[in-house]
């Protein structure tokens, strides 16, 4: 035994196999698309190709990764219970249904079906930003309970974005209320407004709220929300057109910083 195990991810339909120490630090990891193994640690070459060996399916190159940006070793540097990037959209209804999936039969849908059918439909429309220099983290947990649906980080800056479940139902906003359809007035966008001010505070850069509506019938304003976003799920990708406000670079780094779980247990 070498000490070292396979910690299998998934991205966007990309599995990548990283290598580990016991203690959860990368030291390898095999990209099956591209059919290479980048080692980060020479001396552990042999043992990191005899861990693999059961995994290789073809011809593979071996050597260090092509110049990695600090922000990509600080990301490789994470244990994979720190790393939030491998969270698919709605992770954390996803977990409650399987713990406690309800009983069979109910006389109305449970709201955290719809719940989690927003949220993943909003994150695959948000995921596929990543073409165009854009990252987006799902389910990112804040300290209490809470959380923040989605996190978009890109060019034209940060934004928070909050899923709300509205098929077919007419929408009224009503700074800080939010109503959708028959059901009562919730004052929606004082949580929304909270949540990007404590992304803001565990990130240390400014981080802009949206509240993404999933198929509504129609929405109505009463006055123009001050400062949240609302949006149909149809316009997010908007958020792409916008002017450019950070460099590449920055991107980056806020990204790395995003996914790292205990970024989060600072964001009170």
């Amino acid at each position: 035994m070498n000490g070292l195990r396979v910690v299998p991810t998934w991205r966007h339909g990309q599995e990548r196999l990283y290598v580990c120490l016991q203690d959860g630090r990368n030291v390898a990891w095999y990209d099956r698309e591209t059919g290479r193994v980048n080692i980060l640690r020479d001396d552990r070459r042999a043992d990191v190709l005899e861990t693999l060996a059961p995994f290789l399916t073809g011809p593979v190159t071996v050597g260090p990764p092509p110049v990695p940006t600090p922000a990509e070793l600080a990301r490789l540097t994470l244990h994979p219970d720190d790393d939030l990037a491998p969270n698919r959209p709605g992770e954390a209804l996803l977990i409650a249904l399987d713990r406690d999936p309800g009983p069979a039969r109910r006389l109305r849908p449970d709201p955290r079906r719809r719940a989690l059918e927003a949220e993943q439909v909003t994150g695959e429309i948000l995921d596929r930003l990543d073409s165009a220099g854009w990252h987006t983290l799902h389910s990112l947990p804040l300290p209490g309970g809470d959380r923040v649906h989605h996190l978009v980080i890109g060019p034209a800056g940060l934004f928070a974005v909050h899923t709300v479940y509205a098929r077919k139902q007419r929408v009224l906003v009503a700074d800080p209320l939010l109503t959708v359809g028959r059901r009562d007035p919730h004052p929606l966008l004082r949580r929304v407004r909270a949540d990007a001010d404590r992304a803001s505070h565990a990130l240390t850069a400014e981080v802009r709220p949206v509240l993404a509506l999933v198929g509504p019938a129609d929405v109505r304003f009463t006055a123009t929300p001050r400062e949240v976003r609302v949006l149909r799920e149809t316009e997010l990708a908007g958020l792409a057109r916008q002017g450019g406000v950070l460099k590449p670079a920055d991107v980056e780094a806020l990204h790395a910083m995003a996914r790292d779980r205990r970024t989060w247990a600072s964001g009170g």
